[in-house]
């Protein structure tokens, strides 16, 4: 299963997923009546948003991690009878039952290096015709970050356990799922954040988490510092791929 998440510190951030979970979502179109899949949900921030537009409808929210679904259950704590909590690998089979009538994602995809058996699951749980509509980091995605991590680690620096996927491997992807009316793109969307603590938090909790669990409790935050302080501004350049399909 994937990383454990800090996710009380996660909910409190000036996160930049709360401009592309209102941006997803208003690509989605919904009746309001439809049973959606929120694939890595995480704390439920974009779920609740969902909830909004789907006054008769439900939501299966599924993450890998247990501290975020504990931390979306908190959060939505008097909407749970419309929601489906499921701790599940989105490349594996999904256990809950039956289709949905489309799928939701911020921000998950890249954390997931096999998009292929991605896609191939979402499209099993999907009824002909439903939507996916989807955000996550593509290619390009916190390359500035990336060097300031490996100057700091020289030869110890290894790749984070990301896929920054590009448009045309990913709509090749889509449509070997069997996925149709295919649409993807790249878009630059630089997160600026105040120098100091609010960056180091950011780094520490969203972007360098992979590589601070294996280092000793001590050497975490000297590491953070030394990272934001190669940084040319406290700005984490993201480069967001955007995806809508239908399942076939």
């Amino acid at each position: 299963m994937p990383r454990e998440w800090d996710a009380t510190t996660y909910d409190s951030l000036p996160l930049p997923h709360l401009g592309w979970g209102r941006r997803t979502l208003a690509r989605l179109p919904l009746r309001g009546d439809e049973r959606v899949l929120d694939a890595g949900c995480g704390t439920g921030r974009d779920t609740e948003g969902l909830l909004d537009l789907l006054p008769q409808g439900r939501v299966v929210a599924v993450d890998a991690s247990v501290r975020m679904l504990d931390q979306l259950r908190s959060r939505l704590a008097g909407r749970l009878d419309r929601v489906e909590v499921v701790r599940a690998d989105l490349t594996r089979p999904l256990p809950f039952e039956g289709e949905v009538d489309a799928v939701f994602s911020v921000a998950a995809f890249h954390w997931i290096e096999d998009h292929a058996a991605l896609f191939g699951s979402l499209a099993s749980r999907m009824r002909p015709g439903a939507r996916l509509v989807a955000e996550c980091g593509g290619r390009g995605n916190i390359v500035a970050v990336d060097a300031a991590v490996a100057d700091v680690l020289g030869a110890g620096h290894r790749p984070g356990p990301w896929e920054f996927a590009g448009v045309e491997d990913t709509r090749a992807r889509l449509a070997a799922a069997s996925f149709t009316d295919i649409e993807v793109r790249l878009r630059p969307d630089p997160a600026r954040f105040e120098p100091g603590e609010q960056v180091e938090a950011f780094l520490a909790t969203v972007v360098l988490g992979a590589h601070l669990d294996g280092m000793p409790a001590e050497d975490r935050a000297p590491f953070v510092r030394a990272v934001a302080a190669r940084l040319a501004e406290p700005v984490v350049d993201y480069v967001r791929l955007e995806i809508t399909a239908t399942r076939g």
